[in-house]
C-alpha cells in the first residue's frame, strides 16, 4: 500500500506560511518619516515651550502652515518609498482604494461613544502595507474623511499627523514572519487598543491647551510646572475622552478579531497583484 503523497508530514509543507512586509523602510523613507514626525511632535508640545507671556490662543493661526508643511512632507514620503521599493502607479491606486474605504467607514456611526470602525481597518492596512505607506494612508484617510464629514478646521492636520502615526505603528509591530495568523490578529487586536488611546490622548494634547477660563481645574496653566500641568492633563482626559477612547478602542478589537483574518489575506492577496512585492525574474540558461 503506498502512502498518499499530499499526507506526508514534509516539514517545509507544515510550516506557517511567511508573511513579508510589502513595503520596506529604506534609508530615505526613514529620514523623511523622521522628519515629518519630529513637525509632528513639535506640533503638538510647541505650546508647552511658550513663554508664560505668550498670546497663543488657538490652533487657527498656525494649522494652516501645519498643513502645508505637512502635504510637502507627505509628497516626500511617498516619493521614498516609491523610489526605494520600485512600486509603480498600482501602489498609489491601493493607497486610493484603501482611503477611500477607510473615510466611507468614518461615518459610521458618528463617532457615537467612539463607534469608529475605521481605525480597525488602519490597523490591519497598516500592518499589510508597512509602515511609510501606513503612515501615508493614515493621512491620507483622515484628510478625506474630513472633507467627507465636513470636518474640515484647525484640527484637522492634527488628525492627520495622529492617525499616520497609529496606521504606521502597526507596519512597526515586531511580528515573527512564521507566528501563526491567530498570533498576528490577537497582536494587531492588542495593539488597535492601547493605540486607540494613544491617538484620543493626541487628539487631547493638541486642545488642551487652549481652554483657558473654560475649565480652569483641568486647563492648560502656563505659569505651572510641569508636573503640575501634567496632573491637570491627566484630569481633563479622565473627564472629558474617556468613555470616547474606550469606545473606540473595544470596537477595533471586536473587529480586528472577527474580520481581521479574512482581511488581511484579502489585503495580502491584493498587494501582490499591485506588484507591491519584488517581481519574480529568470534567467536565460548559458549556453
Amino acid at each position: 500500500m503506498t502512502r498518499d503523497p499530499l499526507l506526508t508530514r514534509d516539514p517545509v509543507l507544515t510550516r506557517p506560511p511567511v508573511r513579508t512586509r510589502a513595503v520596506h523602510l529604506g534609508p530615505r523613507s526613514v529620514l523623511a518619516l523622521a522628519l515629518v514626525s519630529a513637525v509632528g511632535v513639535a506640533a503638538f508640545g510647541w505650546p508647552f515651550l511658550a513663554p508664560p507671556t505668550s498670546q497663543v490662543g488657538a490652533h487657527a493661526q498656525d494649522a494652516p502652515w501645519l498643513f502645508a508643511g505637512l502635504l510637502v512632507l507627505l509628497v516626500a514620503v511617498v516619493a521614498a518609498a516609491l523610489a526605494e521599493s520600485g512600486l509603480g502607479p498600482k501602489a498609489v491606486a491601493m493607497l486610493g482604494v484603501l482611503a477611500a474605504t477607510g473615510a466611507a467607514l468614518r461615518p459610521i456611526g458618528a463617532g457615537t461613544a467612539g463607534i469608529e470602525p475605521m481605525f480597525f481597518l488602519m490597523v490591519l492596512s497598516g500592518r499589510v502595507l508597512g509602515p511609510g505607506f501606513g503612515f501615508v494612508l493614515g493621512n491620507v484617510t483622515m484628510f478625506a474623511s474630513a472633507l467627507l464629514t465636513g470636518g474640515v478646521g484647525p484640527w484637522m492636520p492634527f488628525q492627520m499627523l495622529a492617525m499616520g502615526w497609529f496606521t504606521m505603528g502597526a507596519g512597526l509591530l515586531p511580528v515573527p514572519a512564521r507566528a501563526p495568523a491567530r498570533t498576528e490578529v490577537r497582536l494587531l487586536a492588542a495593539y488597535g487598543f492601547f493605540a486607540a488611546f494613544a491617538y484620543g490622548t493626541a487628539m487631547n494634547m493638541a486642545g488642551w491647551p487652549f481652554l483657558g477660563a473654560l475649565a480652569s481645574d483641568i486647563a492648560f496653566d502656563p505659569h505651572a510646572g510641569v508636573p503640575a500641568n501634567l496632573a491637570r492633563f491627566l484630569a481633563y482626559c479622565l473627564a472629558t475622552s474617556l468613555g470616547w477612547d474606550l469606545g473606540r478602542a473595544v470596537v477595533t478589537v471586536v473587529l480586528t478579531l472577527t474580520l481581521g483574518p479574512a482581511l488581511l489575506r484579502a489585503l495580502r492577496r491584493a498587494t501582490r497583484r499591485a506588484a507591491f512585492e519584488a517581481q519574480v525574474t529568470f534567467e536565460a540558461p548559458e549556453r
